[in-house]
Protein backbone atom coordinates (compact mmCIF):
# COMPACT_ATOMS: atom_id res chain seq x y z
CA UNK A 1 0.00 0.00 0.00
CA UNK A 2 1.39 3.04 -0.91
CA UNK A 3 1.87 5.17 2.30
CA UNK A 4 1.06 8.92 1.65
CA UNK A 5 2.91 10.27 4.96
CA UNK A 6 -1.16 10.66 6.51
CA UNK A 7 -2.36 8.11 9.56
CA UNK A 8 -5.30 9.17 11.37
CA UNK A 9 -5.12 7.83 14.97
CA UNK A 10 -7.88 7.54 17.54
CA UNK A 11 -7.95 10.34 20.58
CA UNK A 12 -6.45 9.85 23.85
CA UNK A 13 -2.45 10.42 23.44
CA UNK A 14 0.48 9.74 21.20
CA UNK A 15 2.30 6.86 21.09
CA UNK A 16 6.03 6.75 19.79
CA UNK A 17 7.41 6.62 16.66
CA UNK A 18 8.68 3.51 15.36
CA UNK A 19 11.76 2.39 14.25
CA UNK A 20 13.27 6.08 13.71
CA UNK A 21 11.10 6.67 10.90
CA UNK A 22 11.21 10.63 11.89
CA UNK A 23 7.68 11.82 10.40
CA UNK A 24 5.34 13.66 12.65
CA UNK A 25 2.27 12.06 12.73
CA UNK A 26 -0.80 14.23 11.95
CA UNK A 27 -2.81 15.54 14.15
CA UNK A 28 -5.98 13.58 15.30
CA UNK A 29 -9.24 15.89 14.80
CA UNK A 30 -11.15 17.07 16.98
CA UNK A 31 -14.85 14.86 17.59
CA UNK A 32 -17.50 17.07 16.70
CA UNK A 33 -20.49 17.11 18.68
CA UNK A 34 -24.52 16.38 18.17
CA UNK A 35 -25.70 19.49 17.09
CA UNK A 36 -24.37 19.59 13.69
CA UNK A 37 -26.00 15.92 12.89
CA UNK A 38 -29.27 17.94 13.83
CA UNK A 39 -28.67 21.06 11.65
CA UNK A 40 -27.97 19.32 8.60
CA UNK A 41 -30.82 16.88 9.33
CA UNK A 42 -33.20 20.13 9.62
CA UNK A 43 -31.53 21.70 6.40
CA UNK A 44 -32.46 18.69 4.78
CA UNK A 45 -36.33 18.13 6.18
CA UNK A 46 -36.47 21.94 4.97
CA UNK A 47 -35.32 21.48 1.62
CA UNK A 48 -37.38 18.19 1.61
CA UNK A 49 -40.60 20.30 2.44
CA UNK A 50 -39.78 23.21 0.32
CA UNK A 51 -39.23 20.85 -2.66
CA UNK A 52 -42.41 18.93 -2.04
CA UNK A 53 -44.80 22.25 -1.75
CA UNK A 54 -42.87 23.47 -4.96
CA UNK A 55 -43.57 20.16 -6.43
CA UNK A 56 -47.50 19.52 -5.16
CA UNK A 57 -48.72 23.27 -6.59
CA UNK A 58 -47.30 22.44 -9.68
CA UNK A 59 -48.80 19.14 -9.91
CA UNK A 60 -52.06 20.70 -8.43
CA UNK A 61 -51.90 23.76 -11.65
CA UNK A 62 -51.20 20.58 -14.07
CA UNK A 63 -54.23 18.90 -12.93
CA UNK A 64 -56.43 22.06 -11.79
CA UNK A 65 -56.55 23.02 -15.68
CA UNK A 66 -54.89 26.39 -17.08
CA UNK A 67 -57.71 29.57 -17.58
CA UNK A 68 -60.93 28.01 -19.46
CA UNK A 69 -64.59 29.18 -19.96
CA UNK A 70 -67.20 26.72 -18.77
CA UNK A 71 -70.15 25.28 -20.79
CA UNK A 72 -71.25 25.61 -24.56
CA UNK A 73 -70.77 29.89 -25.34
CA UNK A 74 -72.95 31.94 -26.43
CA UNK A 75 -73.86 34.10 -29.50
CA UNK A 76 -72.22 33.61 -33.19
CA UNK A 77 -68.88 33.63 -34.85
CA UNK A 78 -67.31 32.63 -37.86
CA UNK A 79 -63.71 31.19 -37.63
CA UNK A 80 -61.36 30.08 -40.04
CA UNK A 81 -59.04 27.56 -39.93
CA UNK A 82 -56.31 27.77 -41.87
CA UNK A 83 -54.35 24.71 -44.14
CA UNK A 84 -51.31 24.18 -42.18
CA UNK A 85 -52.10 25.47 -39.07
CA UNK A 86 -50.48 23.47 -35.65
CA UNK A 87 -52.95 22.91 -32.87
CA UNK A 88 -51.16 26.12 -31.14
CA UNK A 89 -51.81 27.97 -34.06
CA UNK A 90 -55.90 27.16 -34.01
CA UNK A 91 -55.90 27.85 -30.16
CA UNK A 92 -54.47 31.27 -30.93
CA UNK A 93 -57.10 31.81 -33.51
CA UNK A 94 -59.96 30.87 -31.05
CA UNK A 95 -58.51 33.18 -28.11
CA UNK A 96 -58.54 36.34 -29.92
CA UNK A 97 -61.37 35.84 -30.95
CA UNK A 98 -62.83 35.31 -27.79
CA UNK A 99 -63.90 31.57 -28.49
CA UNK A 100 -61.78 30.10 -25.60
CA UNK A 101 -59.71 31.23 -22.80
CA UNK A 102 -56.58 30.14 -22.88
CA UNK A 103 -54.35 28.69 -25.61
CA UNK A 104 -53.22 26.13 -23.01
CA UNK A 105 -56.70 25.05 -22.77
CA UNK A 106 -57.60 23.81 -26.15
CA UNK A 107 -54.18 22.36 -26.29
CA UNK A 108 -55.39 20.27 -23.80
CA UNK A 109 -58.79 19.31 -24.94
CA UNK A 110 -57.56 18.48 -28.01
CA UNK A 111 -55.14 16.20 -26.65
CA UNK A 112 -58.15 14.72 -24.77
CA UNK A 113 -60.39 14.09 -27.88
CA UNK A 114 -60.10 11.15 -30.49
CA UNK A 115 -61.58 12.35 -32.96
CA UNK A 116 -59.45 15.42 -32.74
CA UNK A 117 -57.17 14.40 -35.79
CA UNK A 118 -59.98 14.75 -38.35
CA UNK A 119 -60.13 18.92 -37.97
CA UNK A 120 -59.65 20.08 -41.49
CA UNK A 121 -59.42 23.55 -42.54
CA UNK A 122 -62.04 25.86 -43.32
CA UNK A 123 -64.63 28.34 -42.03
CA UNK A 124 -66.65 26.90 -38.73
CA UNK A 125 -69.50 28.23 -37.03
CA UNK A 126 -68.96 28.77 -33.25
CA UNK A 127 -69.48 30.51 -30.07
CA UNK A 128 -68.12 33.13 -27.90
CA UNK A 129 -66.65 31.99 -24.38
CA UNK A 130 -66.75 28.36 -25.30
CA UNK A 131 -64.99 25.45 -22.66
CA UNK A 132 -62.20 24.27 -24.93
CA UNK A 133 -63.74 21.01 -24.70
CA UNK A 134 -66.77 22.42 -26.98
CA UNK A 135 -64.72 24.29 -28.76
CA UNK A 136 -63.08 20.77 -29.93
CA UNK A 137 -66.54 19.19 -30.45
CA UNK A 138 -68.04 21.93 -32.33
CA UNK A 139 -64.55 21.71 -34.85
CA UNK A 140 -64.76 18.18 -35.13
CA UNK A 141 -68.42 18.40 -35.97
CA UNK A 142 -68.71 18.90 -39.76
CA UNK A 143 -72.12 19.77 -39.77
CA UNK A 144 -70.26 23.18 -38.66
CA UNK A 145 -68.30 23.62 -41.11
CA UNK A 146 -69.50 26.20 -43.57
CA UNK A 147 -68.82 25.66 -47.11
CA UNK A 148 -71.31 25.57 -50.27
CA UNK A 149 -71.75 22.68 -52.97
CA UNK A 150 -71.68 23.62 -56.55
CA UNK A 151 -72.75 20.22 -58.64
CA UNK A 152 -71.49 21.29 -62.43
CA UNK A 153 -72.74 18.73 -64.43
CA UNK A 154 -71.41 16.96 -67.68
CA UNK A 155 -72.09 18.81 -70.55
CA UNK A 156 -73.67 22.31 -68.76
CA UNK A 157 -73.33 25.05 -70.69
CA UNK A 158 -71.76 28.17 -69.30
CA UNK A 159 -75.48 30.07 -69.08
CA UNK A 160 -76.37 26.66 -66.70
CA UNK A 161 -73.09 27.20 -64.93
CA UNK A 162 -74.09 30.82 -64.10
CA UNK A 163 -77.61 29.75 -62.27
CA UNK A 164 -76.03 26.24 -60.79
CA UNK A 165 -73.69 28.74 -59.38
CA UNK A 166 -76.16 31.21 -57.85
CA UNK A 167 -77.94 28.63 -56.95
CA UNK A 168 -75.84 27.13 -54.75
CA UNK A 169 -73.33 30.05 -53.26
CA UNK A 170 -73.36 33.65 -52.09
CA UNK A 171 -72.00 34.41 -55.18
CA UNK A 172 -74.40 36.33 -57.76
CA UNK A 173 -75.18 35.95 -61.09
CA UNK A 174 -74.39 39.13 -61.38
CA UNK A 175 -71.01 38.81 -60.05
CA UNK A 176 -70.22 35.30 -62.40
CA UNK A 177 -71.50 37.43 -65.37
CA UNK A 178 -68.71 40.40 -64.56
CA UNK A 179 -65.97 38.21 -64.09
CA UNK A 180 -66.89 36.26 -67.74
CA UNK A 181 -66.59 39.52 -68.75
CA UNK A 182 -63.15 39.66 -67.82
CA UNK A 183 -62.01 36.13 -69.51
CA UNK A 184 -58.16 37.23 -69.22
CA UNK A 185 -58.02 36.72 -65.72
CA UNK A 186 -59.34 33.32 -65.77
CA UNK A 187 -56.56 31.45 -66.63
CA UNK A 188 -57.70 30.03 -70.45
CA UNK A 189 -55.52 28.60 -72.84
CA UNK A 190 -55.32 30.60 -75.74
CA UNK A 191 -56.80 28.40 -78.09
CA UNK A 192 -59.66 29.37 -76.05
CA UNK A 193 -59.39 32.83 -77.18
CA UNK A 194 -61.61 34.16 -74.63
CA UNK A 195 -64.39 31.75 -75.16
CA UNK A 196 -64.94 29.36 -71.88
CA UNK A 197 -66.79 27.20 -73.22
CA UNK A 198 -65.78 23.80 -72.57
CA UNK A 199 -63.07 25.10 -70.30
CA UNK A 200 -65.79 25.12 -66.91
CA UNK A 201 -65.13 21.24 -65.88
CA UNK A 202 -68.06 19.36 -64.45
CA UNK A 203 -67.31 18.56 -60.99
CA UNK A 204 -68.53 18.98 -57.64
CA UNK A 205 -66.76 22.14 -56.34
CA UNK A 206 -66.62 23.23 -52.48
CA UNK A 207 -66.71 26.84 -52.14
CA UNK A 208 -65.53 28.51 -48.82
CA UNK A 209 -66.94 32.11 -47.59
CA UNK A 210 -65.29 34.59 -49.36
CA UNK A 211 -64.60 32.88 -52.60
CA UNK A 212 -65.37 35.13 -55.51
CA UNK A 213 -66.81 34.35 -58.97
CA UNK A 214 -63.41 34.76 -60.73
CA UNK A 215 -61.17 32.55 -58.14
CA UNK A 216 -64.29 29.57 -58.92
CA UNK A 217 -63.98 29.89 -62.30
CA UNK A 218 -60.53 29.74 -62.60
CA UNK A 219 -61.00 26.47 -60.73
CA UNK A 220 -62.81 25.19 -63.41
CA UNK A 221 -60.83 26.14 -65.84
CA UNK A 222 -57.98 24.21 -63.82
CA UNK A 223 -59.35 21.62 -63.53
CA UNK A 224 -59.92 21.24 -67.51
CA UNK A 225 -56.16 22.02 -68.14
CA UNK A 226 -55.69 19.33 -65.31
CA UNK A 227 -57.51 16.78 -66.86
CA UNK A 228 -56.05 17.19 -70.63
CA UNK A 229 -52.80 17.26 -69.36
CA UNK A 230 -53.43 13.53 -67.67
CA UNK A 231 -54.89 12.60 -70.80
CA UNK A 232 -52.00 13.90 -73.24
CA UNK A 233 -55.05 15.54 -75.55
CA UNK A 234 -52.16 17.55 -77.60
CA UNK A 235 -50.31 14.71 -79.02
CA UNK A 236 -53.60 12.45 -78.90
CA UNK A 237 -55.50 14.57 -81.02
CA UNK A 238 -52.71 15.09 -83.10
CA UNK A 239 -52.73 11.36 -84.30
CA UNK A 240 -56.13 11.95 -84.99
CA UNK A 241 -55.25 14.82 -86.91
CA UNK A 242 -57.00 17.40 -85.21
CA UNK A 243 -56.15 20.09 -82.84
CA UNK A 244 -56.84 19.51 -78.90
CA UNK A 245 -59.50 22.13 -79.14
CA UNK A 246 -60.92 20.56 -81.77
CA UNK A 247 -61.42 17.20 -80.02
CA UNK A 248 -62.59 19.33 -76.74
CA UNK A 249 -65.36 19.97 -79.17
CA UNK A 250 -65.77 16.46 -80.64
CA UNK A 251 -65.89 15.50 -77.01
CA UNK A 252 -68.40 18.27 -75.82
CA UNK A 253 -71.23 16.67 -79.16
CA UNK A 254 -70.62 13.21 -77.87
CA UNK A 255 -71.50 14.67 -74.29
CA UNK A 256 -74.86 15.25 -75.78
CA UNK A 257 -75.58 12.63 -78.26
CA UNK A 258 -74.74 9.44 -76.40
CA UNK A 259 -76.48 8.96 -73.51
CA UNK A 260 -74.64 5.44 -72.36
CA UNK A 261 -71.03 5.07 -71.41
CA UNK A 262 -70.53 2.12 -73.72
CA UNK A 263 -72.06 4.51 -77.29
CA UNK A 264 -69.86 7.20 -76.34
CA UNK A 265 -66.65 6.02 -78.16
CA UNK A 266 -69.27 5.37 -81.22
CA UNK A 267 -70.54 8.71 -81.43
CA UNK A 268 -67.29 9.63 -81.83
CA UNK A 269 -66.43 7.57 -84.45
CA UNK A 270 -69.38 8.93 -86.32
CA UNK A 271 -68.78 12.18 -85.86
CA UNK A 272 -65.02 11.24 -87.23
CA UNK A 273 -66.05 9.26 -90.19
CA UNK A 274 -68.71 11.85 -91.44
CA UNK A 275 -66.01 14.43 -90.94
CA UNK A 276 -63.45 12.64 -93.13
CA UNK A 277 -66.09 12.17 -95.26
CA UNK A 278 -66.95 15.55 -95.90
CA UNK A 279 -70.71 15.36 -94.41
CA UNK A 280 -72.16 17.83 -92.51
CA UNK A 281 -72.25 16.77 -89.12
CA UNK A 282 -75.85 16.96 -88.75
CA UNK A 283 -76.00 16.97 -84.80
CA UNK A 284 -79.13 18.22 -83.49
CA UNK A 285 -77.37 19.24 -80.15
CA UNK A 286 -75.50 21.81 -82.08
CA UNK A 287 -78.48 23.45 -83.00
CA UNK A 288 -80.21 23.53 -79.83
CA UNK A 289 -76.95 24.81 -78.54
CA UNK A 290 -78.25 28.06 -80.45
CA UNK A 291 -81.77 27.72 -79.87
CA UNK A 292 -81.58 26.50 -76.23
CA UNK A 293 -83.99 23.70 -76.64
CA UNK A 294 -84.07 21.26 -73.45
CA UNK A 295 -86.25 18.14 -72.54
CA UNK A 296 -86.64 16.11 -75.81
CA UNK A 297 -84.71 15.03 -78.43
CA UNK A 298 -86.18 16.78 -81.47
CA UNK A 299 -85.43 19.25 -83.75
CA UNK A 300 -87.87 22.07 -85.75
CA UNK A 301 -87.49 22.66 -89.35
CA UNK A 302 -86.92 25.92 -88.22
CA UNK A 303 -84.05 25.57 -85.95
CA UNK A 304 -82.41 23.30 -88.07
CA UNK A 305 -82.39 26.13 -90.94
CA UNK A 306 -81.48 28.94 -88.32
CA UNK A 307 -78.03 31.02 -89.56
CA UNK A 308 -75.48 30.22 -87.15
CA UNK A 309 -71.94 28.32 -87.41
CA UNK A 310 -73.14 25.68 -84.90
CA UNK A 311 -76.00 24.83 -87.30
CA UNK A 312 -74.23 21.36 -88.75
CA UNK A 313 -76.96 20.83 -90.94
CA UNK A 314 -76.08 23.73 -92.99
CA UNK A 315 -72.13 23.86 -92.23
CA UNK A 316 -69.65 21.13 -92.95
CA UNK A 317 -67.47 20.67 -90.05
CA UNK A 318 -67.12 21.28 -86.41
CA UNK A 319 -68.72 24.05 -84.70
CA UNK A 320 -66.67 26.47 -83.52
CA UNK A 321 -65.99 26.52 -79.47
CA UNK A 322 -67.38 23.30 -77.52
CA UNK A 323 -70.81 23.17 -77.09
CA UNK A 324 -70.82 22.27 -73.15
CA UNK A 325 -68.60 20.78 -70.55
CA UNK A 326 -67.59 17.70 -71.48
CA UNK A 327 -66.67 15.48 -68.72
CA UNK A 328 -63.06 13.48 -68.15
CA UNK A 329 -64.97 9.61 -70.15
CA UNK A 330 -66.05 11.77 -72.90
CA UNK A 331 -62.74 13.65 -73.74
CA UNK A 332 -61.33 10.14 -73.27
CA UNK A 333 -63.51 8.58 -76.34
CA UNK A 334 -63.23 11.91 -78.97
CA UNK A 335 -59.58 10.72 -78.23
CA UNK A 336 -59.98 7.27 -78.61
CA UNK A 337 -63.28 6.58 -80.84
CA UNK A 338 -64.22 2.86 -81.51
CA UNK A 339 -63.80 1.09 -85.09
CA UNK A 340 -66.76 1.21 -87.27
CA UNK A 341 -67.58 2.27 -90.39
CA UNK A 342 -71.35 4.49 -89.12
CA UNK A 343 -72.30 6.88 -90.50
CA UNK A 344 -75.40 7.15 -88.63
CA UNK A 345 -77.26 6.51 -85.52
CA UNK A 346 -80.19 7.13 -83.68
CA UNK A 347 -81.82 6.06 -79.80
CA UNK A 348 -84.72 3.69 -80.02
CA UNK A 349 -85.44 3.42 -76.29
CA UNK A 350 -85.19 6.63 -74.55
CA UNK A 351 -85.68 4.89 -71.16
CA UNK A 352 -82.56 2.36 -71.34
CA UNK A 353 -80.95 4.72 -73.74
CA UNK A 354 -80.33 1.71 -76.35
CA UNK A 355 -79.05 3.42 -79.53
CA UNK A 356 -78.64 1.74 -82.73
CA UNK A 357 -75.73 2.54 -85.50
CA UNK A 358 -75.19 1.90 -89.33
CA UNK A 359 -73.63 3.05 -92.21
CA UNK A 360 -76.90 2.87 -94.33
CA UNK A 361 -79.06 5.34 -94.97
CA UNK A 362 -81.83 3.86 -95.13
CA UNK A 363 -81.71 1.52 -92.71
CA UNK A 364 -81.22 4.90 -90.39
CA UNK A 365 -84.87 5.47 -91.61
CA UNK A 366 -86.23 2.07 -90.18
CA UNK A 367 -84.71 2.61 -86.96
CA UNK A 368 -85.87 6.31 -86.70
CA UNK A 369 -89.46 4.62 -87.06
CA UNK A 370 -88.66 3.08 -84.49
CA UNK A 371 -88.11 6.06 -81.86
CA UNK A 372 -91.24 7.63 -83.39
CA UNK A 373 -93.47 4.73 -82.52
CA UNK A 374 -91.51 4.62 -78.73
CA UNK A 375 -92.90 8.21 -78.86
CA UNK A 376 -96.07 7.18 -79.04
CA UNK A 377 -96.06 6.14 -75.53
CA UNK A 378 -93.61 7.28 -73.73
CA UNK A 379 -93.55 11.07 -72.37
CA UNK A 380 -89.83 11.44 -72.78
CA UNK A 381 -90.42 12.31 -76.21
Amino acid sequence: MTDLGINFEPSGGSQPPSGGGGRRRAATPKKRGPWLKILITLVVVAVIAVGGYWGVNKAQDAFAGTPDYTGQGSGAITVEIKDGDTTAAIGRTLKSEGVVKSVSAFIAAVAANADAGSLQPGFYKLRKQMSAEWAVRELVDKDNRIESKVLIREGARVGQIVTAIAKGTEITEKQVIAALKKPETLGLPEEAQGNPEGYLFPATYTVEPGTTATQLLQEMVKKTVAVEEKLDIAARAAELGITKYQALIVASIVEYEASRDEDLAKVARVIYNRLDAGMALQMDSTVTYVSQREGDVWTTPDERSVDSAYNTYKNVGLPPTPIGSPGEKTIEAALQPAEGNWLYFVPINLDTGETVFTNSYSEHLRNKDKLVEFCKSSPKC
